[in-house]
C-alpha cells in the first residue's frame, strides 16, 4: 500500500502556531510547486533558552517573524536539516542578530561520494551555507527542558539531517519525507538507494510523529514511511515494465509515467527517474548507452541464452 498524503495545512503566515507543548511553528510565505505552502520553521523550547530548525529563505519579513516569536526568550542554536535555499539561507541572518551557533552536518556537498558537477536541485542550493558546528549521527544538541538527537538520512541530500526532540518522540525531518508529497531525489548529491536506506532508519527510530519542514504533521508515521518506500518500489517497477517495450530516455518515460501530474514538476520528476536509473544501472538490471544520465538512452539487459 503507498502513502496517502495529506493535504490539510492552514496556518496563518508568520504567526506563531503552537504544535505541541514543546514546539511551534512559524510558517514563511514562500509557497510553490516544491514548498507547498511555505518553509515551516520550527521553534523548540518554552524555557528560557530555545532552538531554532530551518529558518527558510532570505526573507527578512520572515526572520522577524521568527524573532518576534520568540520576544523575551534567547535563541541559543540554529539547526538546520540541509542546505537548500528553502532551508539555509536565513540562519546566517539570525545567527548574526542572535550569536546562536549555526549546527548542521556540514556545508552543501558534505558527505557526497562525488563532486558537484552536473548537480540540480529542484528549489536550489545553498552553496554559501557554512555552520558553526558539524552534526554526526547520533550528536545531542541540548537547552531548557529539550534535548534534540541528530540523525544522518542522506538520500534528498548526502548532508541531510534529521532532529528527534526526545521529550516528545517528535521527528523533524525536513525534506526527508513530506506528508503532502514524495520527495525530490536529485542526482549527483541525491541517492535513491541512500533515500531508501535512510526510510528503513526512519522506521527503526519509532517517532511517534513526523513535522517535515513543509506541509503538515505525520501522525502515524510506520504506516507511512513503508507507503513512501512501497511507492518508490512501484516507481521502479514501472520504469522496468515500461523498458520492456524497447530502450526509452528519461523525458518519454516521464511524459507516460507523470501524465496525470503538473508539468512545472516533470523536471524535478525526470531527476527522481534518473535517481531510480542510476541505482537500476548499478545493480546491473538496466543498460544505459554511456553513463547514466537525463539524456542517456535506457534499455534492459539481454536476456541469458537458454
Amino acid at each position: 500500500m503507498s502513502a496517502e498524503f495529506i493535504h490539510d495545512l492552514h496556518a496563518p503566515y508568520g504567526e506563531a502556531e503552537p504544535v505541541s507543548p514543546l514546539i511551534t511553528r512559524v510558517l514563511c510565505e514562500n509557497p510553490s510547486p516544491f514548498t507547498y505552502t511555505g518553509t515551516g520553521t520550527y521553534v523548540v523550547g518554552t524555557g528560557p533558552n530555545v532552538a531554532v530548525i530551518d529558518p527558510g529563505p532570505m526573507m527578512e519579513a520572515h526572520g522577524k517573524a521568527i524573532l518576534e516569536s520568540t520576544k523575551g526568550k534567547t535563541i541559543s542554536h540554529i539547526l538546520v536539516t540541509h542546505s537548500h535555499i528553502d532551508h539555509s539561507p536565513l540562519s546566517a541572518w539570525l545567527s548574526e542578530r542572535t550569536g546562536a551557533p549555526i549546527y548542521a552536518f556540514g556545508p552543501h556537498g558534505a558527505g557526497r561520494k562525488g563532486g558537484l558537477e552536473g548537480e540540480e536541485v529542484e528549489a536550489g542550493a545553498d552553496h554559501a551555507f557554512q555552520p558553526h558546528h558539524q552534526l554526526k549521527d547520533g550528536d545531542r544538541v541540548t537547552g531548557d527542558g529539550w534535548t534534540l538527537r541528530a540523525i544522518h538520512t542522506p538520500g534528498h541530500t548526502a548532508n541531510h539531517l534529521c532532529f528527534m526532540l526526545e521529550e516528545e518522540q517528535a521527528l523533524f525531518c525536513g525534506d526527508h519525507i513530506m506528508g503532502w508529497a514524495t520527495t525530490v531525489i536529485s542526482p549527483p548529491d541525491g541517492d535513491m538507494r541512500a533515500y531508501l536506506k535512510s526510510l528503513r532508519r526512519t522506521i527503526d527510530e519509532k517517532p511517534a510523529r513526523l513535522l517535515p519542514t513543509h506541509g503538515p504533521a505525520v501522525e502515524d508515521p510506520e504506516p507511512f514511511v513503508r507507503g513512501i518506500i512501497t511507492h518508490r518500489r512501484m516507481r521502479e517497477g514501472q520504469i522496468l515494465k515500461h523498458l520492456e517495450d524497447g530502450p526509452l530516455s528519461i523525458d518519454i518515460m516521464v511524459s507516460r509515467m507523470y501524465k496525470d501530474v503538473n508539468k512545472a514538476l516533470h523536471p524535478a520528476a525526470a531527476r527522481s527517474v534518473l535517481g531510480h536509473l542510476i541505482a537500476l544501472v548499478d545493480e546491473g538490471r538496466v543498460e544505459a548507452d554511456g553513463p547514466a544520465t537525463l539524456v542517456s538512452e535506457y534499455r534492459l539487459p539481454p536476456k541469458p541464452c537458454q
